[in-house]
């Protein structure tokens, strides 16, 4: 099916594979469809845009349904919209379970301080969803004529960084903020600094030089764009 991306807000990377830029803080979400399911990659800063993204994803698709849900990492404007995907299969780093569950307070309150509503952040925290699946290493899922690989590339900006590695012409990988364009990478308390290189080594190691690699925030960048990244964070943060 030809999938009408422009008119919903949405940039087309390959056939059947898009992405999204939210508003507000430019979190990227991802999708790719596959013969018989249909996986997104986070789901928004809240339940409102998450339920806006069901809808889109329904009217790209001719009215499918997300399947399947992979979390990036869990910081709230990658996390908070998971709710509104019921029935939805949904992926994460391994930890992330528990850690959901035992910081979804945490989780409130930095969207707060972010700029989120605060009643808007109290809904999604109360109905947070926490990864039924965890990845260690690397997990495909099978989506119908298209598989797509799982990658547990962290721990770097986060202790639960995870990947989506896309093959395709060209192929893709979703990043999440382990690579970030618009902005410097930002290194919050749950960073791992001195390990954020080597997980952009193993995301180079996943696309190769010819992928299409896209942030969790900012314009889709290339190998060499990624490298660049990975260099100046161990100069930033001294690791060889």
């Amino acid at each position: 099916m030809d999938m009408d991306w422009e008119t919903y807000g949405w940039e087309r990377l390959g056939e059947g594979v898009g992405r999204r830029r939210l508003p507000g803080w430019d979190a990227t979400v991802g999708l790719v469809t596959g013969r018989d399911a249909v996986l997104l990659y986070d789901t928004g800063a809240t339940l409102a845009q998450g339920a806006e993204l069901r809808e889109q994803v329904t009217a790209l698709t001719g009215g499918r349904r997300v399947t399947h849900v992979a979390l990036s990492h869990p910081h709230f404007d990658h996390v908070l919209g998971t709710a509104v995907f019921a029935g939805a299969e949904v992926f994460g780093a391994v930890g992330m379970d528990t850690l959901l569950r035992r910081e979804a307070e945490e989780l409130r309150m930095d969207a707060v301080r972010q700029g989120v509503d605060e009643a808007a952040a109290t809904e999604a925290a109360e109905v947070l969803v926490a990864p039924r699946h965890t990845v260690t290493g690397e997990w495909t899922l099978d989506l119908g004529g298209r598989q797509v690989l799982l990658a547990n590339v962290g721990p770097g900006h986060s202790g639960h960084d995870l990947a989506v590695f896309v093959p395709g012409a060209p192929e893709v990988v979703f990043c999440g903020d382990l690579v970030e364009e618009s902005g410097e990478p930002q290194a919050g308390p749950d960073a791992l600094p001195g390990r954020w290189p080597a997980a952009l080594d193993r995301l180079l190691a996943l696309g190769g030089e010819d992928a299409a690699y896209v942030p969790g925030h900012g314009a889709v960048v290339d190998a060499a764009f990624v490298r660049r990244q990975r260099d100046e964070l161990a100069r930033r943060f001294a690791v060889s």
